[in-house]
Order: structure tokens, then C-alpha cells, then sequence
């Protein structure tokens, strides 16, 4: 057997067994969150949720982030978010030191939605860079 057809025979095997491995590997399957972190940007930048619903952020980069509710640019009556389970922005933005309220590579953070409304969010580090998001609640 020529070298050539030995490298296509290799290649062709490993590429089948491989397959379906990429389904096990995290961050893999899009459907398992709602809004990946990329280096400076949330995607999708905009989501639209039923009110109750729970929405799922998943850091799919190697830098640290954070998921936080501009406090002013949330329904009256909503809960504030951010995550680190601060109570307000200038509480998540005092402590933000790269570690507090950090969600890094491959973590999660999750917020339940019960009021309808648009929710603008940042993340901490990014935000100068234009790392901004929304999501609006629909009834």
C-alpha cells in the first residue's frame, strides 16, 4: 500500500470514529444555553423569552465574564440580576476584581424571567468594548 492511501484509510477511520464525539464535549450542542460569551460579545445579542421562562448564559471563551443588569434599564417591578448574586450594579461593579461574580470558560449562570419587559445586561469587563445584551420577556 502507497503512502497516500495509507494516509486516506488512517484519516477516513479516524474521522468516522470521531464522529460523534463533538456531542459530548462542553459548549458543543447550541441548544443546551440560551446566550454564549465570545471574547467581547453575547450571542445572540438579543433573545426573546415567555415570561417564567429561564434563561441559560454560557461562557464559550477563555476570558472571565460577567452577566449584569443595568440596573435603570430593567422593568420597575423585575428582580435585579447579575451574577455573583449581587443585590445591585454598583454592588457587582465594586467587587468585580476578575474572580468575584466571574463566570469563566465553560461556567454557567442562569436567571428566571417573571416580569415582561426588555432587560439590558453587560458584562463587567467587556462593557467598553460594547459586550451589551437583551433580553425581552414576552406574556
Amino acid at each position: 500500500m502507497n503512502r497516500r492511501r495509507f494516509l486516506a484509510t488512517v484519516g477516513a477511520g479516524a474521522a468516522t470514529a470521531l464522529a460523534g464525539c463533538s456531542a459530548v464535549l462542553p459548549g458543543a450542542a447550541a441548544d443546551d444555553y440560551d446566550v454564549g460569551m465570545t471574547a467581547e460579545a453575547f450571542t445572540p445579542f438579543e433573545i426573546t423569552v415567555s415570561v417564567g421562562d429561564t434563561v441559560v448564559w454560557e461562557n464559550t471563551s477563555t476570558r472571565a465574564h460577567s452577566v449584569t443588569a443595568y440596573e435603570e434599564q430593567i422593568p420597575a417591578d423585575a428582580d435585579f440580576f447579575a451574577t455573583g448574586g449581587y443585590d445591585s450594579e454598583a454592588a457587582a461593579r465594586e467587587a468585580w476584581d476578575g474572580s468575584e461574580g466571574a463566570i469563566t470558560s465553560g461556567e454557567r449562570y442562569e436567571h428566571t424571567f417573571e416580569v415582561p419587559g426588555d432587560y439590558t445586561y453587560f458584562c463587567i469587563p467587556h462593557e467598553q468594548a460594547g459586550m451589551v445584551g437583551v433580553v425581552r420577556v414576552e406574556e
